[in-house]
């Protein structure tokens, strides 16, 4: 007997700070298995964090620390070269502030996936990725990563102890070598919400999907990240929902299977 496929929607969360709102977590939440949670260091203030855990626990979201370089200004998108144990005390006290909010919450932190630049540099940084990892390992190692499907930071994450979960984007356009296409470049991100339905399902289904160059290219991913932040963002998520269902697949946490 064949097993329906599943797979896990994560989107961005928590990065409304006090006037200023980012993203709509009330309408997105219903609609993934997986948010990642800001930490404060690119955005998020305590009030507004702790009201979207609470949110996730009603609706049985898993939480995940997306933690990042201190950043509020450049929303945690700007590349630092931050020495690397003051890195990994930067992930710790991330982790850490995210727990003790999950836990008045009534919830928990089940999963570390790192945010913007910070996201992007440890994919091929070694010391940079190293330092992350060695802040996992010292808060809780069994928490698992988040990673850029492909990306070296995988294997060195393996090598330490560190369960990782491989993480395709719904919206974003690859390059046959696996790449993710600069966002400097017209066509990076896809916004027509059909389009990125399909594309998600032919992810699930196909193990990949076509590059900008016309060739396919392979993704093994146990996540979907669709964007929190983007205008069409509910519109876009709702549409891959309901196209997962119809093609029987399940959207389910990957922290169940982990």
């Amino acid at each position: 007997m064949s097993v329906a496929p599943c797979i896990d929607l994560n989107s961005d969360s928590g990065e409304s700070f006090g006037q200023w709102t980012m993203g709509d977590d009330a309408a997105i939440l219903p609609l993934i298995s997986s948010a990642n949670v800001a930490c404060g260091f690119h955005a998020g203030s305590p009030a507004g964090i702790f009201t979207t855990l609470r949110a996730a626990q009603r609706l049985g979201v898993a939480v995940g620390a997306h933690v990042s370089y201190p950043d509020l200004v450049g929303f945690g998108r700007r590349n630092m070269d931050v020495a690397s144990d003051e890195l990994t005390a930067d992930v710790i006290y991330q982790i850490g502030a995210l727990q003790g909010l999950a836990t008045a919450a009534g919830t928990r932190v089940s999963y570390v996936k790192p945010h913007g630049a910070l996201y992007n540099t440890i994919a091929h940084d070694k010391r940079q990725a190293m330092a992350v990892l060695a802040a996992i390992q010292s808060v809780d190692a069994s928490l698992p990563l988040v990673a850029l499907a492909g990306s070296a930071l995988i294997a060195w994450a393996r090598e330490a102890g560190i369960c990782t979960v491989a993480e395709a984007f719904a919206d974003r356009a690859y390059h046959q070598d696996g790449s993710l296409v600069s966002r400097r470049e017209t066509g990076a991100v896809i916004h027509d919400p059909e389009v990125v339905a399909q594309r998600v399902v032919q992810m699930i289904l196909e193990g990949g999907v076509t590059s900008v160059e016309g060739e396919f290219v392979t993704i093994e991913a146990q996540s979907v990240c669709v964007h929190g932040d983007s205008p069409d963002s509910v519109e876009m998520t709702r549409c891959i929902r309901q196209r997962l269902e119809a093609e029987g697949i399940s959207v389910r946490a990957f922290i169940q299977a982990v």
